[in-house]
């Protein structure tokens, strides 16, 4: 964030990966949603981009390379976001996603370091994007779950974090993306100093990804588990599977946030009357030997 001397705060982010579905025009569409996340888990709201992208000298076709542009620029018409230009280099790999400009009133920054005891924890999107996504790359994701999947992550925060902005007592906020609910839950809770109290039961997942998970674990997955299972406590009853959820990288996941329970029961109520999942995670505890508890 970069503050002026007077006006609203300039808040930039990037974010750019390869493709994790098929088709092009979603691919465009979802990696166009993701980098807009970091301006809304702000508190923010983007106005600007530009698009970043590598494609192969060969073998990828234009009618491809437009329908990946096409589905990026329709989502950003939707968050009314400018298309300013970009930059495009060849590569063996495809790669698509964008460097966003927002801007932000710098007294209502949202940031994962305000959470305070006694706080309530919600979540607006479903886990398990990653699962499916590498259940795609090895053809063993059923259709019916690539079309859940490609919905949610095509899905903008823009709502939600509007909704959020009209509520004082929003202490902290964060949008899980690849450290996972895991990782970006651990930071909230370091960033705080407090601990964060998660019920497995309420933890939301994608219907039909828990019996699959065990077979999709992705290599960020792994890394997830190593960099951060020391400071998380899993109680008896967790599932393994569920734990493999926990630390599943998402691309395009949704806010994580920590709101005073005065304001709580209202924010989940007008999220809900807009149509946004909302899952009510737990609570914020005083920082005890571990970072996340899930019981």
């Amino acid at each position: 964030m970069y503050a002026w001397e007077s006006g609203p705060a300039l808040v930039q982010t990037v974010d750019f990966f390869t493709p994790i579905v098929d088709d092009p025009y979603l691919y465009g569409q979802i990696a166009a949603a993701n980098a807009l996340s970091d301006v809304y888990a702000m508190g923010g709201r983007p106005l600007t981009a530009l698009a970043i992208a590598a494609f192969p000298q060969d073998d990828f076709d234009t009618e491809s390379i437009a329908a990946i542009f096409r589905g990026g620029f329709d989502k950003l018409r939707e968050a009314d976001v400018a298309l300013l230009g970009g930059h495009t280099v060849q590569d063996r790999e495809i790669k698509f996603g964008y460097a966003v400009t927002g801007a932000v009133d710098p007294k209502r920054v949202l940031t994962n370091a305000g959470a305070k005891v006694g706080d309530r924890l919600i979540l607006t999107k479903a886990l398990g994007t990653g699962i499916i996504g590498t259940a795609i790359k090895f053809g063993r994701a059923r259709q019916n779950l690539v079309d859940r999947a490609v919905e949610q992550m095509r899905a903008l925060n823009k709502t939600a974090a509007e909704i959020l902005a009209t509520f004082d007592g929003v202490h902290a906020c964060t949008d899980i993306t690849g450290f996972g609910l895991a990782g970006h839950g651990s930071a909230m809770a370091s960033a705080s100093g407090v601990t964060l109290v998660i019920d497995a039961g309420q933890i939301p997942v994608i219907p039909g990804v828990l019996p699959m998970a065990g077979e999709n674990k992705s290599g960020g997955m792994t890394s997830n588990r190593a960099h951060f299972a020391a400071g998380i406590l899993f109680g008896p009853n967790v599932a393994p599977d569920l734990q493999h959820v926990v630390f599943d990288p998402q691309t395009s996941g949704g806010l994580l946030v920590a709101l005073d329970p005065s304001v709580a029961a209202a924010a989940v109520l007008t999220l809900e009357k807009a149509g946004i999942l909302v899952a009510q995670l737990g609570e914020v505890a005083a920082r005890g030997a571990h970072k996340l508890t899930i019981r």
